[in-house]
C-alpha cells in the first residue's frame, strides 16, 4: 500500500465533495486497520493538515508556480499541497523525499509530461524554506497593518469573509488567538461516567497509560480527560464497555449548566450524536426520564449507538423534526435541550472541511432555521423549567441575536449561570444567562450556551 497514493487519492475525493473529511479519514484508517500505525497516523496528519492549511499552501504554490492552483489538474494541485505541506509543516519528512515521491506519483498517475513541473515548483519552495517559515513569513505573506484581513486569512488558511467577521467581532487579539488554536492538534476529549465507582476510573487511567497514551484531566471539570497518541478512540481502553463518552468539555459545560436533579424529565430536541443525552441521563438517574429526538434515522442511529454503548435504558429515542410542535409535550419537561444546527464554526480544528464549505447564502438562513426549532421548543418547557440554547459556533447572528430575539417573545426570563462555570475564564455574561466559549481563549472548541427559565403562569 502507498500510503501517499492513498492521501492523494482521499483529498481528490473531500475535494469534489463527495464526502465530509473527517468521516471519509474515519473509513479510510478503518479499512486499512492493518497498517502499523506510523503509517495510519501520517496518513490522518497529512490528509487534515493540507485540508486545516489549504488557503496558506495555495498562496505559497501560486508563488512558485505560473500556473495558479486554481487552473492545475485536480490531480496535480492535490499532489503538489500534500507535498508542500510535508516539506514545510513536518520535520519528519526530508524535503528531497517528499519532492521525489510527489514526481513519481505523477508519473504512475499517468501525468508524465507535469514530472518536471511538479519537481521545479517543489524544489524551489524547498530551497525558499526558511524565508517562508522564518518570523511566520515577514515580507512573504500580506502585511497584517496593511491588509490585515488578508494576512490572517493566509496565515491561518480562513477564508477571508470569516476572518473579516471575527476581527470584527472580537478585535485582532482574541481571532489571533482563535485562528491558532484552530490550527492546533486537538487530542481526543472524554467524559468518565461518573456513577461508576473511583477506583475503576483509576484502573482505567493506568491502563490508558499502559497503552501508551497521554492522558491530562481537564482544568475545568474532574470527569472529563483528554487523551493524545490513541491510535482511534476504538483503541482507548474501556470503549467497548461503554465507560466514557467521546465529547467535548464544552458540551459538558451545556450540561453542568442545564443544572439536571435527579428524576428530572429532559427532551432534547436535536440529540445526535447523543452525547448531551447521555450525560443528562446520568445526571437524572434511573429515576429520571430522557427523551431524544433528532430529524433523520441516519442521526437516530448515532444516538442509539451511544445509548447501547453506554447502557442507558432510561432514555427513549425517537425520529422526530424539531421545527414541527409537539402538543403532548406541552409544559412536560423539567429541562429542553435544544442544541441547534449552525455553522459549526467553533470546531473547525476537528471538522477542518467546514470553512471551505459553508456560503453566505447558508450563514443568512441559519438563524432562521434556530428560531423556528426554538419556537417550538419552548413550550415544552414546564412553568419554572429551563430551556438551554446552544450551538458549536462562534457567530453572534446565531448566539446572542437568538438570545435578545427569544428572550424579546418568549415567557422566560435569562438564567444566572455563573456558579456552573466555576473555574472557567472569561465567563461574565454567565451572570446574564450566557457564555461564548472560544477557541484558544477557553480549552474548549468554539460554544455556545444560554440558559432561560420559563416563568410561572401568574407571571406573565
Amino acid at each position: 500500500m502507498d500510503i501517499r497514493e492513498l492521501i492523494l487519492d482521499m483529498l481528490m475525493e473531500i475535494e469534489g465533495g463527495r464526502i465530509y473529511s473527517n468521516v471519509l479519514i474515519r473509513n479510510v484508517l478503518d479499512k486499512y486497520d492493518y497498517l502499523p500505525s506510523k503509517d495510519k497516523a501520517f496518513v490522518k496528519r497529512v490528509t487534515e493538515g493540507v485540508l486545516e492549511r489549504r488557503i496558506q499552501i495555495d498562496y505559497i504554490i501560486n508563488a512558485f508556480s505560473k500556473v495558479p492552483t486554481e487552473k492545475m489538474k485536480p490531480l496535480i494541485r492535490s499532489l503538489l499541497r500534500m507535498s508542500v505541506y510535508q516539506i514545510l509543516f513536518m520535520d519528519t519528512v526530508p524535503d528531497p523525499a517528499a519532492c521525489n515521491e510527489a514526481v513519481k506519483l505523477a508519473g504512475k498517475r499517468k501525468f508524465h509530461s507535469l514530472k518536471g513541473f511538479v519537481n521545479g515548483v517543489l524544489r524551489n519552495i524547498s530551497r525558499k524554506k526558511e524565508e517562508i517559515c522564518s518570523g511566520r513569513g515577514a515580507g512573504f505573506y500580506p502585511d497584517e497593518e496593511k491588509d490585515p484581513v488578508m494576512h490572517l486569512s493566509v496565515l491561518y488558511s480562513m477564508p477571508e469573509y470569516l476572518a473579516k467577521m471575527w476581527l470584527d467581532d472580537y478585535g485582532m487579539g482574541k481571532t489571533k488567538k482563535m485562528l491558532q488554536a484552530m490550527l492546533g492538534i486537538r487530542p481526543v476529549t472524554v467524559r468518565w461516567k461518573e456513577s461508576l465507582p473511583e477506583k475503576e476510573k483509576e484502573d482505567w487511567l493506568a491502563k490508558i497509560k499502559k497503552a501508551g497514551m497521554e492522558v491530562r484531566q481537564s482544568p475545568y471539570l474532574p470527569y472529563a480527560y483528554d487523551i493524545s497518541h490513541a491510535d482511534g478512540v476504538k483503541r482507548i481502553p474501556g470503549f467497548d464497555e461503554g465507560l466514557f463518552a467521546v465529547q467535548d468539555v464544552s458540551s459538558m459545560l451545556c450540561i453542568e449548566c442545564a443544572g439536571i436533579e435527579k428524576g428530572s424529565f429532559i427532551v432534547d430536541v436535536c440529540a445526535a450524536p447523543g452525547g448531551k443525552s447521555v450525560h443528562a441521563a446520568e445526571k437524572t438517574g434511573k429515576s429520571g426520564r430522557v427523551l431524544a429526538r433528532d430529524i433523520s434515522e441516519e442521526k437516530m442511529d448515532l444516538i442509539w449507538e451511544n445509548v447501547k454503548r453506554q447502557k442507558m435504558d432510561h432514555i427513549e429515542t425517537e425520529c422526530f423534526d424539531a421545527t414541527v410542535y409537539d402538543k403532548s409535550l406541552s409544559k412536560k419537561a423539567d429541562v429542553v435541550l435544544a442544541d441547534v444546527p449552525c455553522s459549526g464554526l467553533g470546531v473547525l480544528g476537528r471538522k477542518r472541511d467546514i470553512k471551505y464549505n459553508l456560503t453566505k447564502e447558508m450563514l443568512v438562513e441559519l438563524p432562521g432555521i434556530q428560531r423556528k426549532i426554538l419556537s417550538t421548543a419552548w413550550d415544552y418547557v414546564k412553568p419554572g423549567g429551563l430551556l438551554v440554547y446552544s450551538t458549536c459556533t462562534v457567530r453572534k447572528e446565531e448566539n446572542e441575536e437568538n438570545v435578545r430575539w427569544f428572550l424579546g417573545h418568549y415567557p422566560f426570563t435569562p438564567e444566572n449561570i455563573s456558579g456552573r462555570l466555576e473555574g472557567v475564564p472569561e465567563t461574565e455574561t454567565a451572570a446574564k444567562g450566557y457564555v461564548q466559549l472560544l477557541p484558544g481563549i477557553h480549552e474548549t472548541d468554539g460554544f455556545f450556551i444560554a440558559v432561560f427559565r420559563r416563568k410561572a403562569e401568574d407571571e406573565r
